[in-house]
């Protein structure tokens, strides 16, 4: 078997012999790609192959872009879930029938080459990279994990996080003491050419299931009545040229976003940090892209809320924001202060249309069709009765049958 790599690299693992089936986890195969940063990885992945990562903690969104890269298995350096708080992510991968092994250990970053291929055998990684040895080399072991494995971690830490709830809300409280002014100051907003005023705006995140949430929005004929201002954050600019709609303002750090999404045509807003830095300028500099920064202490998606909301937007419907606990840890942020003063700020014109698609449905059962189909023949009815030019076709069909 031959595999080529999306660099045009090729790997061949066709005179290797893979591991004999255990009964617990039959053997899986496939060409490694490694990655330290899970959400590039997957963009470069292709279906049947395995992942390697270091991600402590894996989060749903990383988690569903590795499942729809079509991976067929995924190595962790660092434990999947570290039992610090409820990370229910990782439990999608056995789910959908993705092997995974984690707690491998940092050393296997560098000991698996990408393009390598590799074989899972049980709680073993098995390397194909000597020819002379076609049965291969036992290089790294971890810990094999399924549903059962997950939940048995999962529930230790439903059980334990009161420690790490009282961590965050200290931390919380103690920004929040720091950075109240943002309650009260008018921020310092770049200017871009985009009248937000009277406007409703759509701020799509990169979050749990926001592409469900965008679709069912565009389905329900919001965005064809409303015609709001789409304004992307970082990732979530690609979520509106998937669905053939084009970004008004896109707003980040700009490291998830395509070069497809930064040359549609939006202004370019680069979230900037007290520091002083700011990452995405240099990405944007080099691709010769024009742009402005808004340097705040917020999240992406904070400062786009300020945003719309200072220049004087009428409606803000959120799509994919982070708004608990368990969102920010699986960021790996201590605190969610400047959220929660943003939230207070613009919260009398904000929509959280987070996870609305698990509210609706759009099925129609036979049950709704009857109702339908009864009304249709009643209208049809009186219209026969009260059209004349129907009654006369009616009485010509009926008088050859007398």
């Amino acid at each position: 078997m031959v595999a080529e790599d999306a660099s045009g690299d090729v790997a061949d693992v066709g005179d290797v012999h893979p591991p004999a089936p255990t009964e617990a986890w039959p053997p899986v195969m496939g060409v490694a790609r490694v990655g330290r940063r899970t959400k590039d990885l997957a963009k470069r992945i292709l279906p049947g192959e395995i992942a390697v990562i270091d991600h402590e903690d894996l989060d749903t969104v990383a988690t569903e872009s590795l499942i729809a890269a079509g991976v067929v298995a995924v190595v962790n350096a660092a434990p999947c879930i570290s039992g610090r708080y409820p990370n229910a992510g990782p439990l999608l991968l056995p789910a959908a029938g993705v092997a995974v092994l984690d707690g491998v250990g940092a050393e296997v970053m560098e000991v698996i080459d990408d393009g390598t291929a590799i074989a899972l055998d049980a709680d073993r990684i098995v390397a194909y990279t000597d020819p002379e040895h076609p049965e291969g080399q036992v290089i790294a072991e971890g810990e094999r994990q399924d549903i059962g494995t997950f939940g048995v971690v999962l529930e230790k830490a439903r059980t334990t996080m009161g420690a790490e709830l009282q961590r965050f809300a200290e931390n919380t409280l103690t920004y929040i003491q720091r950075e109240g002014h943002l309650l009260v100051d008018e921020p310092d907003i770049p200017e871009i050419d985009v009248d937000f005023k009277g406007r409703q705006v759509l701020v799509v995140v990169r979050g749990v299931d926001y592409k469900k949430d965008l679709e069912l929005l565009r389905r329900s004929g919001y965005l064809k009545e409303q015609k709001p201002l789409l304004v992307g954050v970082d990732g979530g600019a690609d979520a509106f040229l998937e669905m053939g709609m084009v970004p008004d303002v896109i707003i980040g750090d700009m490291d998830s976003v395509s070069e497809r999404a930064l040359r549609c045509g939006a202004a370019l807003v680069v979230h900037g940090y007290a520091d002083g830095r700011a990452p995405g300028s240099q990405l944007l500099d080099e691709l010769g892209l024009d742009h402005v920064v808004f340097a705040s202490v917020g999240t992406s998606e904070d400062i786009a809320m300020l945003m719309a909301y200072e220049r004087g937007a009428e409606l803000i419907v959120a799509v994919g924001t982070h708004s608990h606990m368990v969102d920010f840890l699986d960021k790996g942020r201590p605190g969610m202060a400047s959220t929660f003063l943003v939230r207070l700020k613009v919260g009398p014109i904000l929509v959280d249309a987070k996870g609305v698609n698990r509210l609706y449905t759009t099925h129609v059962g036979a049950r709704d069709l009857l109702p339908l189909a009864v009304a249709a023949i009643i209208t049809m009815i009186i219209i026969a009765v009260v059209s004349e030019p129907i009654r006369t076709v009616v009485r010509g069909l009926v008088l050859p049958l007398r």
